[in-house]
């Protein structure tokens, strides 16, 4: 370990903030291209348990959200 001033510290913080939001950004990006089929991946087995020709009944529209 090497002494640094406080710029450098700063300076480091700095990149490994935009290093983690670019990070963020894409990893929201790639989810929302595949939301369908992430929704989809997560409602299969309640689905596979369901009696056939029944279907998800929301009774609040926020419920909606938790199962796309």
């Amino acid at each position: 370990m090497e002494k640094q001033a406080l710029t450098e510290h700063l300076r480091d913080l700095r990149n490994s903030l935009i290093r983690s939001l670019i990070a963020v950004a894409i990893g929201f990006g790639l989810s929302y291209y595949f939301i369908e089929d992430i929704g989809a991946w997560f409602v299969r087995p309640l689905f596979e348990v369901l009696p056939k020709g029944s279907s998800l009944i929301f009774t609040s529209y926020q419920e909606a959200f938790f199962f796309i």
